[in-house]
């Protein structure tokens, strides 16, 4: 019996980042206010709630002052340091590196435009309209970015304009080109189109490992929050490579009938699945197997 836990899965960078700097002001302090899920994953928000952390919402942190309130990976449009600015709040800034670049990108190009009193350029962004990623970069336009979802939105676009097109982060990178092309193909003589490939490689790099990996065994158990975007993309490239592959959030969902005569099962996850959740999905399926314990990792 094999059971095996992609060695590749698990936090990203930027979340890791996010949670070593809540975890580590949580042991100073004991409480600290995060602006939304410090990560997609309610299992690794719950754990760090018993620790003090408190999720907020943008309503509530305009009623807070002089408390510390930590920005997660996503990035924050620039209303939200104004309004911690006004309120005395200290922010711990965890915004992902990548996301804090393409959100300069993004601001520069805007304001490129503005300072010269010359028409505003047409910003698109590829995402999730309402993510908080996507809402931090329109942030860096005053609203006035175009969000498009996919090429069924293509439509949106002014083609007798300028565009200047950059994506979320944690976008399909194949998708991203296949609006490209259709930009493109669509765009007049005398029009200017600039697109920039902002996806983020530690995203757009576990497409080839996770179906390498998804192939390699009979059922694969893909551990995601039901709220990450990533997670979803992902999932849908592991469940092409192997039909077999369901979604869950933790141990709790696994149906046993998923098991029956099954020799290999593959354990993998998003950039927001903590490890130790996985782990708890492999503790699961050795004490249904009777098997001895491997050890965590």
């Amino acid at each position: 019996m094999v059971i095996e836990i992609e060695k590749g899965s698990g936090f990203c960078f930027g979340v890791t980042t996010a949670i070593r700097k809540a975890e580590e002001e949580l042991n100073k302090s004991g409480k600290l206010y995060c602006l939304g899920d410090i990560v997609h994953n309610s299992n690794e928000v719950e754990r760090l709630g018993h620790k003090g952390l408190v999720t907020i919402t943008h309503e509530q942190l305009r009623q807070l002052h002089d408390v510390k309130v930590l920005l997660r990976a996503h990035g924050e449009p620039p209303a939200t340091y104004a309004i911690a600015r006004e309120n005395n709040i200290e922010i711990i800034d965890a915004t992902c590196p990548v996301v804090l670049q393409l959100q300069r990108r993004i601001n520069a190009c805007y304001n490129s435009f503005a300072q010269d009193g010359g028409t505003l350029p047409q910003i698109v962004i590829y995402g999730k309209r309402g993510h908080a990623e996507v809402n931090g970069l329109v942030g860096q336009t005053q609203g006035n970015a175009l969000v498009i979802e996919s090429l069924a939105e293509i439509d949106n676009i002014d083609f007798d304009r300028d565009i200047h097109l950059y994506s979320q982060t944690t976008k399909s990178l194949q998708g991203f080109k296949t609006i490209v092309e259709e930009i493109k193909r669509r765009t007049g003589s005398g029009v200017e189109f600039n697109s920039y490939d902002t996806i983020c490689r530690s995203v757009a790099n576990r497409i080839p490992q996770i179906r390498a990996f998804a192939s390699e065994h009979e059922l694969v158990l893909f551990v995601c929050g039901s709220k990450s975007s990533n997670g979803k993309i992902l999932f849908a490239e592991c469940h092409d490579a192997n039909s077999s592959s369901y979604m869950i959030s933790n141990e709790n969902e696994i149906d046993t009938s998923w098991l029956k005569g099954v020799q290999s099962i593959g354990i993998c996850g998003a950039t927001s699945t903590p490890r130790w959740l996985m782990n708890q999905v492999r503790t699961y399926l050795e004490d249904y197997y009777g098997i001895a314990r491997q050890g965590s990792e």
